[in-house]
């Protein structure tokens, strides 16, 4: 489980997160949704250890974020940014390699090289492994990324916005990995996605945060109501269903 409790960030005067009180229970796919500015990514960065919280704590597995020594905290939690930048010219398994650092230091052993191979096996990057990372297409690079994460071996995976600047195909293909990540890997996925349907369509649960604050915690069908939306996203929408999954539809 992560356990946020009275979490509230700061700017100098300026709230822009809490006080959050939430529970995300481990195991499937939660999703992180609303407006830009709503506080999902400094939700999510807190969580990992990339922000220290203003007020509060962020217990994850029962490990205190703050207080759980980096090395330890490392073999639970891996958290995926938005923006990625390395600057030595990398290939994808030199990349992925680097998820093994908690345990490895650097030196890869055996058993890391298994778990790059598994990684790299489970994403379909076998063949584009010996590439350079910046040789490759924004949906190949994208799953390299989450690769290296994968390889990390941690029951808790942080994604902030890992559909950025994937086309519609590559984005479906990626939230299809990620959730036979979670139902055959056993990991417990948070994700931060702009786009409700798929959030409806992969996560087993919703979290909807407005004005820094948790608007609403829910089963894609609760989320997924015409007057729920409109409170989270302040604007009028329409919930079509025309198959398994509630399609959410704005309209002007």
């Amino acid at each position: 489980m992560i356990r946020f409790t009275d979490v509230a960030k700061s700017f100098g005067d300026q709230q822009v997160l809490g006080p959050i009180e939430l529970d995300i229970p481990a195991g499937g796919v939660t999703a992180l949704v609303g407006p830009n500015g709503a506080g999902k990514s400094t939700l999510l960065t807190i969580a990992g250890r990339l922000a220290d919280a203003s007020h509060g704590s962020v217990t994850v597995g029962g490990l205190d974020v703050a207080k759980t020594p980096s090395k330890k905290l490392a073999t639970v939690l891996s958290i995926l940014r938005q923006e990625n930048h390395f600057i030595t010219r990398l290939t994808v398994r030199q990349l992925v390699g680097f998820g093994r650092f908690p345990y490895s230091q650097g030196r890869i052993t055996a058993d890391d090289n298994i778990a790059i191979d598994r990684a790299l096996e489970f994403l379909n990057l076998e063949s584009l492994q010996n590439r350079f990372v910046d040789e490759l297409s924004g949906g190949q690079r994208q799953r390299a990324y989450v690769a290296m994460v994968l390889a990390q071996d941690t029951d808790y995976v942080l994604l902030d916005e890992p559909l950025n600047n994937l086309d519609m195909k590559h984005a479906v293909a990626m939230m299809g990995q990620l959730r036979r990540a979670a139902d055959e890997l056993g990991k417990t996925i948070i994700i931060v996605l702009h786009d409700i349907n798929f959030a409806a369509a992969y996560a087993d649960r919703i979290v909807a945060l407005a004005g820094g604050e948790v608007s609403h915690v829910g089963t894609p069908d609760e989320i997924m109501q015409p007057e729920v939306l409109e409170e989270i996203f302040g604007t009028p929408m329409q919930v079509l269903r025309d198959g398994e999954y509630p399609v959410a539809v704005y309209f002007r």
